[in-house]
């Protein structure tokens, strides 16, 4: 991809993989100019979303962006606090964070997922305005769903391994696992 092909990208919008009654729900932060270019989410080479989701246990395989509908068939689904594909995240303001937030509760009450899972604690704190949030199950439903936090895939976030992410990550998929368990009994 060149790039001005890439910088085409800005400000696209790509489409949300989701249905309703997932299992999970994750939150981008916003999609990546990659993203925006190529139409999957977490496309971006570096980014770690994928082989984590896999570490973790959710998917049986790695899964490439391209295959993000299959996620549907674990019960998973995709979609961002705020639209629009931009380079980096802090092209975005606050009052986007707070917009994406508000439509993010609006799809996540129609959706109904279990667990919305925020991919990046810093969005999440400025989406739902709650600066003592972090990595980690939230006390804050929206309707049933619960919220969880997790690290940010970017490749940018350093401070985070795919290991250590794969076990926050892993965290939320047996908690997922066993309320599907006890809503079967």
């Amino acid at each position: 991809m060149t790039p001005e092909e890439l910088q085409a990208a800005r400000d696209n919008v790509i489409p949300d993989v989701a249905t309703g009654g997932l299992s999970v729900l994750f939150c981008g932060i916003n999609p990546s100019l990659m993203s925006g270019a190529t139409g999957h989410h977490f496309a971006r080479p570096g980014n770690r979303f994928w082989p984590v989701l896999h570490l973790s246990g959710f998917t049986p395989r790695r899964l490439k962006p391209w295959e993000q509908n299959e996620l549907l068939t674990y019960g998973l689904g995709i979609t961002n606090v705020v639209a629009r594909a931009t380079a980096r995240a802090d092209e975005l303001s606050a009052e986007e964070f707070r917009e994406g937030g508000r439509i993010l509760t609006a799809k996540v009450e129609q959706l109904r997922p279990r667990y919305l899972a925020v991919v990046g604690v810093t969005a999440y704190r400025t989406a739902f305005d709650d600066r003592k949030a972090r990595i980690g199950p939230q006390t804050r439903t929206i309707g049933e769903t619960r919220v969880w936090a997790l690290p940010n895939p970017s490749g940018l976030n350093a401070h985070w391994t795919a290991q250590t992410m794969a076990e926050e990550y892993g965290r939320l998929r047996a908690a997922a696992e066993a309320d599907t368990a006890t809503a079967t009994v």
